[in-house]
């Protein structure tokens, strides 16, 4: 076996002092130094006032200080799971398609698109869907992670929660996060100013925010002090805290239960983890917002151990591809012969069961037409059954029947 294949084996042994591979990398807006950026924007939350809303996820702090989120760890994950589509890193992970075909249209989703990654409805509803339940079943019962490798490999590195069956919840590997410190929230107006109104209406065409001129584009809209982003003003800095940890990984175990297939399954999916956190990252996080690695400040990357020493470590893109095509290759990483086919009857037909029915159908065991008609059929008997019971009852106390509307 080569030199890389090993080279992080220390890592991946049962009682390793290493917690986790840390990162801090600086970024500036793409203007440069002093620039605004535009944060997310997120609805106003009920106890607070209309004017005190800006729109932004900002923390103010006593002592005057404040930090705005620019990225969440869910937003980052999405974007940095994608990347295994791209033709240097797909080899790495298969690649599954779900084919939805409605209405006469038809649409194509990856599953490194789907929000809920391996959990997503749009698997569960699929032919995929009853080898992820399994694999879901077998990481919640034993451990056994090797199934969802063997499927969906970036839920295990980004993590997943199949809420809605099995419960199994896989704890995220890397984690990222992009936040600003000391920004100075703006605000910004503007209007639209209509040229078909004024035609239809001369120069007297209406001044307004509601109502059909408004949404036709037939009157002149103002927008005033809205939300106008945050400016990186001297003293202000936006950060990327990345880890990579080393706990949840080796908490995976193979199939057999053997250490040396155990092993191999690790060095994989660290592979595929040392990749998504060293990969250049995507700069344009959102319109206005577009952030570059600060070349006056690098990033700094250090080695965590359980005790808190931390060590100086560099790691390149280059390093973790080499290290991840040795790890896939020795786990034997197949691509799939064909899509998955979404089947949307059977996503109506179960979104019109009752609460109890949706419940017993989605945690019992996989979706699918044969399990659905087999729960059908049971609530069917037990309501004959229990009828049966009270009839039964009620004759020998000499009553009327009541219906059981437990």
């Amino acid at each position: 076996m080569s030199e890389i294949a090993t080279k992080f084996d220390s890592w991946l042994e049962d009682g390793s002092d290493i917690a986790a591979l840390v990162m801090r990398q600086w970024l500036l807006p793409i203007e440069g130094k002093e620039g605004v950026i535009f944060p997310p924007t997120y609805a106003k939350p009920e106890r607070m006032r209309d004017e005190d809303w800006t729109g932004y996820n900002i923390d103010r702090f006593e002592d005057g200080t404040n930090v705005c989120q620019i990225d969440s760890v869910g937003s980052q994950a999405n974007r940095m799971e994608p990347i295994f589509k791209r033709k240097k890193y797909r080899h790495l992970v298969p690649q599954i398609v779900i084919v939805a075909r409605e209405n006469g249209q038809t649409r194509e989703v990856h599953l490194l698109d789907a929000g809920h990654r391996a959990a997503d409805a749009i698997v569960r509803f699929s032919t995929i869907g009853p080898q992820l339940f399994e694999a879901f079943l077998a990481f919640q019962r034993t451990g056994n992670a090797e199934r969802l490798a063997r499927i969906a490999p970036t839920s295990l590195v980004f993590g997943s929660w199949d809420s809605r069956a099995t419960q199994a919840k896989l704890p995220r590997i890397v984690r990222s996060v992009i936040r600003a410190f000391n920004v100075q929230a703006m605000h910004r107006s503007a209007q639209y100013s209509t040229i078909a109104g004024e035609i239809l209406e001369g120069s007297d065409a209406e001044v307004t925010v509601k109502g059909p001129k408004a949404e036709l584009g037939l009157a002149h809209v103002p927008a005033v002090m809205t939300h106008g982003g945050v400016w990186i003003k001297n003293g202000s800095e936006i950060r990327r805290d990345a880890v990579l940890s080393l706990v949840p990984l080796r908490a995976l175990c193979a199939e057999s239960g053997q250490g040396e297939d155990t092993l191999v399954l690790r060095r994989y999916i660290l592979g595929v983890a040392l990749v998504a956190f060293s990969a250049p990252p995507e700069t344009c996080l959102r319109e206005g917002c577009q952030v570059v690695p600060d070349k006056s400040r690098p990033a700094e990357l250090s080695l965590v151990n359980h005790d808190g020493g931390r060590d100086e470590w560099v790691l390149t893109d280059r390093d973790a591809l080499a290290f991840a095509d040795e790890a896939a290759k020795a786990f034997h990483v197949q691509q799939p012969s064909q899509s998955a086919e979404w089947d949307g009857e059977l996503a109506r037909t179960v979104l019109g069961l009752n609460e109890q029915q949706r419940k017993e159908l989605l945690r019992g065991g996989p979706v699918t037409r044969a399990r659905l008609e087999q729960v059908s059929s049971q609530q069917s008997t037990r309501g004959r059954g229990t009828t049966g019971r009270n009839a039964a009852r009620a004759e020998g106390q000499g009553a009327v029947a009541e219906p059981d509307t437990r």
